[in-house]
Formats: C-alpha cells, sequence, structure tokens
C-alpha cells in the first residue's frame, strides 16, 4: 500500500481504522458515531490504549469493539514501544491510524508513512509539543491572550506535533473562558475535524 489519496480504501469501500486513546475516549465515542450515522466509509478495527486505567477501554467495550493495551513503561525504548504497536496495526490489516488523545511518542515506520493521523486541541505550530496536552493547552492559550483557538489534524511523524497539517477549525477565545469552558467549545470543533480529516485522506 502506498500513500497517496484515496490508496487505504478497501474495495468494499470501508477504510479500516485503529484509535489510538490515553484517555476518555470521548473522541472514540464520537467517531464511532459518525460512522453508525453513514458519514464515513470507515470501520474501527482495533482501540489501542497506552493505560489500562483509560476510560476509553470501557467506551470500547460498550462499542463492541476490540481492545488492547501497550504501555510505554513496558519497553525498553520509543522504538521498541512503536514496533510493538504498528506490529498491532499491522496485525489487524488496518489502513490509517487515528490518535485520539494518545500521549505517547510514536516512531513512524515507513510503510505507515501518512497513514497516522493526530489531533491537537491548539492551532498549531502554537501550542504543540511534549508537555502540551490537554488543559495544559488551553491554560497556555489563555495566558497568551488570544483571540482565537481551536483544533488541528496533522499527519504524525517523529515528533510531537511536527507533522503536516491537513486542517484546522477556530473558534474565538471569550473573555470570560477559563480552560474547561475553552476546551468545551474546541472539543465541539474536533468533533467535526477528524472525521473531515478522514474523509479528504480517504477521497471520500
Amino acid at each position: 500500500m502506498n500513500s497517496n489519496r484515496g490508496d487505504q480504501v478497501r474495495r468494499d469501500g470501508r477504510a479500516r481504522l485503529a484509535v489510538l486513546i490515553s484517555g476518555s475516549g470521548r473522541s472514540l465515542e464520537n467517531l464511532a458515531a459518525v460512522i453508525a450515522r453513514g458519514e464515513l466509509e470507515a470501520r474501527i478495527e482495533l482501540v489501542l490504549s497506552s493505560r489500562r486505567t483509560a476510560f476509553g477501554l470501557e467506551r470500547a467495550r460498550r462499542l463492541g469493539l476490540e481492545a488492547c493495551v501497550r504501555r510505554r513503561c513496558d519497553f525498553a525504548t520509543t522504538a521498541d514501544f512503536s514496533a510493538a504497536v504498528f506490529d498491532e496495526l499491522r496485525q489487524r490489516s488496518i489502513d490509517i491510524a487515528c490518535l485520539m488523545g494518545f500521549l505517547s511518542l510514536l516512531e513512524i515506520p515507513a510503510d505507515f508513512d501518512r497513514r497516522v493521523l493526530n489531533i491537537h486541541p491548539a492551532l498549531l505550530p502554537d501550542f504543540g509539543g511534549k508537555g502540551m496536552y490537554g488543559s495544559h493547552v488551553h491554560e497556555a492559550v489563555l495566558r497568551a491572550g488570544r483571540a482565537q483557538s481551536g483544533c488541528t489534524v496533522h499527519y504524525c511523524n517523529n515528533a510531537y506535533d511536527q507533522g503536516a497539517i491537513l486542517l484546522q477549525r477556530r473558534c474565538p477565545v471569550l473573555p470570560d473562558d477559563t480552560a474547561e469552558t475553552l476546551a468545551a467549545r474546541v472539543f465541539e470543533l474536533e468533533k467535526l475535524a477528524f472525521p473531515e480529516a478522514l474523509r479528504q485522506v480517504l477521497g471520500s
């Protein structure tokens, strides 16, 4: 398989997705709902969590999705951890890996180049990098006094939040915003942005 747009589409028109999580799995649940409504020609073949306690594993169970755990602390190096993750994906013939709140750095192998997407709750290249996740991002946006925030879907490379940007969605930062209220507004954009990016990548 090469990485040209549309090459990931299967003969039945449905791409095989893996969703990688570390937390609550809200984005996983949203993606499953988008697929169920017929708005994306895909199916979620695997949910992989970097934490045994991630509530997203419970969401996966409720959705009837196969799930597994691969913890970074169980491997000596990032390379070893990444190899284990991508071996799981290859075993299930995954077309696209969707990082949705996955907090562990991955080294992307050549056969998954431009087949790993991440969503970040800010307008990259600002407010990205190691340690910039969840409320930390929104607090940084507020401290900087920005008038706008939003989310970014990008291809993954071997550094945090530095891959080529696919699309962004924007929202205002309001004078009375807290990290929590800004996060809620940004998440509504994320629910639209990731399916949109997948449709773009899959040419559908």
